[in-house]
Protein backbone atom coordinates (compact mmCIF):
# COMPACT_ATOMS: atom_id res chain seq x y z
CA UNK A 1 0.00 0.00 0.00
CA UNK A 2 1.48 3.03 -1.19
CA UNK A 3 -0.20 6.52 -0.02
CA UNK A 4 -0.01 8.83 -3.29
CA UNK A 5 -2.34 12.17 -2.41
CA UNK A 6 -3.23 13.01 1.22
CA UNK A 7 -4.64 16.55 1.44
CA UNK A 8 -7.49 18.41 3.53
CA UNK A 9 -9.81 20.73 2.45
CA UNK A 10 -11.64 22.40 5.76
CA UNK A 11 -12.40 19.21 7.96
CA UNK A 12 -12.29 16.43 4.85
CA UNK A 13 -9.22 14.49 4.20
CA UNK A 14 -8.78 12.74 0.50
CA UNK A 15 -6.72 10.02 0.58
CA UNK A 16 -5.82 8.10 -2.51
CA UNK A 17 -3.49 5.10 -1.76
CA UNK A 18 -2.38 2.74 -4.64
CA UNK A 19 -2.84 -1.14 -3.89
CA UNK A 20 -0.41 -4.47 -4.07
CA UNK A 21 -0.84 -7.53 -5.02
CA UNK A 22 -4.78 -7.52 -5.59
CA UNK A 23 -7.24 -6.30 -8.77
CA UNK A 24 -7.93 -2.87 -7.65
CA UNK A 25 -5.47 -0.71 -8.56
CA UNK A 26 -6.09 2.09 -6.13
CA UNK A 27 -8.49 3.54 -3.53
CA UNK A 28 -10.03 6.61 -2.83
CA UNK A 29 -11.30 7.68 0.54
CA UNK A 30 -13.21 10.64 2.21
CA UNK A 31 -12.89 11.47 5.60
CA UNK A 32 -14.33 13.61 8.11
CA UNK A 33 -13.29 13.09 11.97
CA UNK A 34 -12.89 9.35 11.87
CA UNK A 35 -16.19 8.73 9.90
CA UNK A 36 -15.98 7.30 6.18
CA UNK A 37 -18.01 9.85 3.82
CA UNK A 38 -17.27 7.85 0.70
CA UNK A 39 -14.65 5.36 -1.01
CA UNK A 40 -14.03 4.23 -4.21
CA UNK A 41 -12.27 1.45 -5.47
CA UNK A 42 -10.54 1.31 -9.32
CA UNK A 43 -10.40 -1.57 -10.83
CA UNK A 44 -10.85 -4.98 -9.54
CA UNK A 45 -14.41 -6.39 -8.90
CA UNK A 46 -16.69 -3.36 -10.16
CA UNK A 47 -20.19 -4.54 -8.36
CA UNK A 48 -18.34 -6.50 -5.39
CA UNK A 49 -16.16 -3.09 -4.70
CA UNK A 50 -19.13 -0.42 -4.85
CA UNK A 51 -21.05 -2.65 -2.23
CA UNK A 52 -18.28 -2.64 0.30
CA UNK A 53 -18.02 1.49 -0.43
CA UNK A 54 -21.21 1.97 -0.11
CA UNK A 55 -21.51 -0.37 3.08
CA UNK A 56 -18.35 1.99 4.30
CA UNK A 57 -20.25 5.24 4.34
CA UNK A 58 -21.13 6.96 7.49
CA UNK A 59 -19.04 4.23 9.11
CA UNK A 60 -16.26 4.79 12.11
CA UNK A 61 -13.04 3.87 10.64
CA UNK A 62 -12.13 1.59 13.27
CA UNK A 63 -15.02 -0.12 12.91
CA UNK A 64 -14.43 -0.75 9.26
CA UNK A 65 -10.85 -1.88 10.05
CA UNK A 66 -11.80 -4.27 12.46
CA UNK A 67 -14.08 -5.73 9.89
CA UNK A 68 -12.12 -6.04 6.39
CA UNK A 69 -8.03 -6.58 8.29
CA UNK A 70 -7.60 -10.45 6.89
CA UNK A 71 -9.67 -11.19 4.58
CA UNK A 72 -8.11 -12.99 1.68
CA UNK A 73 -8.86 -13.89 -2.26
CA UNK A 74 -8.32 -16.59 -3.22
CA UNK A 75 -4.80 -17.98 -2.57
CA UNK A 76 -3.76 -14.24 -2.20
CA UNK A 77 -2.45 -12.95 1.37
CA UNK A 78 -3.98 -9.79 0.77
CA UNK A 79 -7.56 -8.73 -0.53
CA UNK A 80 -8.85 -5.54 -1.94
CA UNK A 81 -10.73 -5.16 1.76
CA UNK A 82 -7.93 -5.91 3.22
CA UNK A 83 -6.01 -3.32 1.54
CA UNK A 84 -8.83 -0.54 2.53
CA UNK A 85 -8.38 -1.85 5.95
CA UNK A 86 -4.80 -1.12 5.51
CA UNK A 87 -5.32 1.91 4.52
CA UNK A 88 -8.03 2.78 7.30
CA UNK A 89 -5.01 1.24 9.92
CA UNK A 90 -2.33 3.77 8.99
CA UNK A 91 -4.91 6.81 8.91
CA UNK A 92 -5.05 6.48 12.88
Amino acid sequence: MKIINDTYKDSVRYVVAQTEGVCSQAIELLVEGDVILDAAFHGGCSGNLKGIAALCKGQKISDVQQRLQGITCGPKSTSCPDQFAQLLGSLQ
